[in-house]
């Protein structure tokens, strides 16, 4: 269950409920940073990446991936540096482990959508399990068998793709080190990219 906001406001009126975080979406975007879906913690805090333990923003700063450094709570910024941020799923869980395949039927062709209808430069899927399955449910292809970080030879549209670990603390097989030289990579294209 996800848990709701606290009651805010005058007289004990309570806030509507967050059931999900908005898309940061916007057209020409150099880079569509894809999560797997939003942590339960991040919906509470209304912050992508807001989740104890979660490495995205340091390792993203560390690598100079923004023009100055973001964290949860200044997360819509991101759209001044040609970055937007959504997911493949919506529905928000505990950990990615408690999604279902019906949520990726659900939500992967509407990420389909959002990437025809925004076309960013580069899309980059964070977590290895969350682009096996948009291949799966939103493209209906198998994804390749050795899937690796880095540049995948297979567009989407016209869009570039980009495949980062999962920055989740609980994703221990890549350390902080690992993530860091991961968006340097990404930042790396995103510039040899802007200049052709």
């Amino acid at each position: 269950m996800v848990p709701q906001t606290p009651c805010q406001g005058p007289a004990g009126e309570c806030a509507k409920p967050r059931t999900t975080l908005p898309d940061y979406l916007a057209p020409g975007l150099d880079i569509l940073i894809v999560g797997i879906n939003p942590g339960a913690s991040s919906v509470w805090a209304g912050h992508y990446y807001a989740g104890p333990g979660n490495r995205f923003w340091n390792a993203a700063n560390r690598a100079g991936l923004f023009g100055e450094p973001l964290w949860p709570e200044t997360d819509a910024r991101v759209l001044n540096f040609g970055i937007g941020l959504t997911g493949v799923v919506k529905r928000p869980t505990p950990t990615a482990r408690d999604l279902r395949a019906a949520d990726y039927r659900r939500w992967a062709p509407v990420l389909t959508e959002k990437i025809k209808r925004f076309r960013p430069r580069i899309v980059c899927f964070q977590g290895i399990g969350g682009y096996r399955s948009y291949l799966k449910y939103g493209e209906g292809r198998p994804a390749p068998p050795r899937l690796r970080p880095g540049r995948q030879p297979r567009a989407l549209q016209s869009s570039v793709v980009f495949l980062v670990p999962s920055p989740s603390g609980l994703n221990t097989r890549y350390s902080l080190k690992d993530l860091v030289g991961c968006y340097r990579q990404l930042r790396a294209l995103r510039d040899e990219l802007s200049c052709a």
